[in-house]
């Protein structure tokens, strides 16, 4: 009777517990349900309000007359002349008697410089996640995959001091270009900020690929370059896609080393080795000076509503390309 009187009390003491523990446990995963939901909200409204602000500050450029008559809306990537008689460029010269808002130069430049770094960074990129993941040692891994990510955490400043004091001589001296500062060396300067967005998210991607697709194909009497190139990395592309999304992104809206490394001339031209000015420089080199509220200030705002709605439709497309990869992986029509 004694030892049945225990075993009663025992089990009313831990249900009560285990209530007091669910209850507890509900509380804490209701706090941080709602701590997560907060923060996600947070952050979109941030973005909304930004661009809000960004085009309201545009919007005179299509709603105001006094503006409008300094600034044509419908000329803005078209030539424009500097005086009445006098021929027509593309020129970007806003401090000036009359003032040339020709956006058409520093869109060259960006997508110029752009261009160029993505070229260089994502072949380098992708084949070292191959590397790292298919084919390097453990020891290797630990060792290449932490020094190419420490790259991401160097400052641009850094990089665009580099290759203003250093790579562009290097270059000048080797190639003997005109222009010391060109597309080229920004978008060598611009690469290795592009190359560890790239890397970590190719890396992530082959590395979650299942072994069972490997062993299947070495099984089939492939050799581990032929299970590389034919088996991780087309089951790894959607990743790699992404990948390429978000180092273009990356590129495009590079500020310091692009302002640093470039020449910031608004040169429109073909050539690689032309000094060149991008959107997100000009932003940057003259906001900071210009008279708030003159044409000239709401032209910068529309630029940077030009360069967020460009990014905006990369990441769309890319988004869009990378779902209708992984159906066409899974074998849906």
């Amino acid at each position: 009777m004694r030892s049945s009187g225990i075993l009663s009390i025992e089990s009313e003491i831990v249900p009560v517990a285990d209530r007091k523990e669910g209850r507890t446990g509900a509380l804490s995963d209701r706090i941080a349900g709602i701590l997560i939901r907060g923060s996600a909200f947070l952050a979109i409204l941030s973005l909304i309000l930004i661009f809000i602000f960004i085009g309201k500050e545009a919007l005179p450029i299509f709603t105001s007359a006094e503006i409008r008559e300094e600034v044509d809306i419908g000329r803005l990537f078209m030539p424009q002349a500097a005086r009445e008689g006098a021929t027509a460029e593309h020129t970007w010269q806003p401090v000036s008697e009359t003032p040339k808002y020709s956006l058409l130069p520093l869109l060259a430049g960006t997508l110029k410089v752009t261009i160029i770094a993505v070229i260089i960074a994502i072949p380098l990129a992708v084949l070292a996640a191959l590397y790292t993941a298919e084919f390097a040692p453990p020891w290797a891994r630990e060792m290449v995959k932490p020094a190419i990510e420490i790259l991401a955490g160097i400052p641009s400043v850094v990089v665009g001091f580099f290759c203003l004091m250093v790579l562009a001589g290097w270059l000048q001296s080797a190639f003997g270009w005109t222009f010391r500062l060109n597309a080229v060396t920004a978008g060598i300067g611009l690469s290795l900020a592009v190359i560890p967005i790239v890397y970590t998210v190719c890396e992530d991607a082959f590395s979650s690929v299942p072994q069972t697709f490997r062993e299947g194909s070495i099984a089939m009497g492939a050799s581990s370059w032929q299970t590389a190139a034919r088996v991780v990395l087309p089951a790894g592309m959607p990743g790699v896609l992404a990948a390429c999304v978000l180092g273009f992104g990356r590129a495009i809206g590079e500020t310091m080393i692009v302002l640093m490394a470039s020449g910031n001339a608004a040169i429109l031209s073909l050539s690689p080795t032309d000094s060149i000015r991008t959107f997100s420089a000009t932003i940057a080199a003259e906001l900071g000076e210009v008279v708030v509220g003159s044409p000239h200030y709401h032209v910068l705002f529309f630029i940077g509503a030009f360069l967020f709605l460009i990014t905006f439709a990369i990441n769309l497309f890319g988004h869009w390309w990378v779902g209708r990869l992984q159906k066409k992986l899974q074998g849906a029509s």
